[in-house]
């Protein structure tokens, strides 16, 4: 049996901290609401959906520190004590994937109402937790709804949007990555689920000008992207449409990196140099994140170049069970060198 769970609503638009009333009524949820929101996000969007949902129902609101399991245990023991009956997380990617997998622990739904567009877990089931062990991510379930306001998402700086922008990009590396487990290890392919994935990557190409200027109008265009590549995960039943080798190495930089950059920005690098391994054109992907101007090399990375070489040659053992252009036995420091060299990333 094949499993697809699907948001039943996604809103896109201005001005939505109001609609959430009206969402939560269409899909019959529960009497008690809890918002889940940061520090930063409670001032941009979280106090005002949680004072609107107040008029209809019992709510309450939860600060949230990081995707740790420290947090999601916390949200885990508030929803049991409160008997919350849904969760709505307003904020970034951090605050979601907290929401995500308590509500999935939990069994409750929730809402997830991004504060910025900086990777596709806004729409996923896959919650990216840091102190999993060698996990980097757990499966979970989506949203029930998705309610992106780009006016608040362009509030946030313009760099999380070109970070959303490289999330996307890596869709070329990883399904072809996915089509090679396909080949060599027989694993399920879906060719719907690596189509969607593709279209959402040739459209942030061929949009990248418009992405550029930063307006509500590029918001639109990355924010449907994500939600896009969220479908196709659903339809795959895993994260294979939209992660690859490059997100191992971007992985594997945010374990030795003393600074890892954003999630986004590191996964767009990667995408350069696992492009080069396929024999891919990967300049185009380049000259794509240049445009927009996301970080194509290790200096604009903040990152030392030699951390860069180390992630290439380990990226392999963060999910050994996750086929890639890498092998199971990983990049030489050679090969790691050479292909960082020739593709400018270091």
């Amino acid at each position: 049996m094949h499993l697809m769970q699907l948001p039943r609503e996604v809103l896109l638009g201005g001005d939505l901290k109001g609609e959430v009333v009206n969402v939560a009524k269409r899909l019959g949820l529960g009497r008690k609401a809890l918002v889940l929101y940061g520090r930063h996000t409670k001032k941009i969007a979280g106090r005002e959906v949680e004072e609107n949902l107040s008029g209809e129902y019992e709510v309450d609101g939860l600060p949230v520190k990081g995707a740790t399991m420290e947090e999601v245990n916390r949200t885990l023991d508030e929803i049991r004590e409160g008997e919350f009956d849904w969760l709505i997380a307003v904020g970034g990617g951090s605050i979601i994937d907290v929401a995500k997998l308590a509500s999935f622990k939990a069994g409750v739904p929730f809402i997830s109402f991004p504060t910025t567009a900086s990777h596709d877990g806004i729409a996923s089931a896959n919650a990216s937790i840091k102190d999993l062990g060698t996990k980097t991510s757990v499966k979970a379930v989506p949203p029930v709804a998705v309610i992106a306001d780009v006016r608040v998402i362009k509030t946030a700086p313009y760099r999380y949007l070109a970070a959303g922008v490289g999330d996307m990009i890596s869709n070329l590396t990883a399904v072809k990555d996915w089509q090679l487990a396909h080949r060599i290890k027989g694993e399920y392919y879906s060719e719907y689920a690596a189509s969607l994935s593709l279209m959402s990557a040739k459209m942030v190409i061929k949009n990248a000008d418009i992405i550029r200027l930063g307006n509500e109008e590029s918001v639109r265009k990355v924010v449907k992207g994500l939600i896009s590549c969220g479908v196709a995960m659903s339809i795959a039943g895993s994260s294979r449409p939209a992660s690859g080798a490059e997100h191992l190495f971007s992985h594997a930089l945010d374990a030795i990196a003393p600074k890892p950059a954003l999630h986004g920005e590191q996964v767009g690098v990667g995408t350069i140099i696992m492009a080069y391994l396929h024999g891919m054109k990967w300049e185009r992907v380049r000259e794509t994140l240049k445009r927009v101007g996301a970080p194509t090399n290790a200096y604009e990375l903040g990152i030392d170049p030699e951390y860069i070489i180390e992630a290439l040659t380990i990226a392999h053992t963060i999910r050994p069970e996750r086929y890639t252009i890498l092998g199971k036995d990983g990049l030489t420091r050679e090969a790691a060198e050479k292909a960082a060299k020739i593709t400018g990333v270091v």
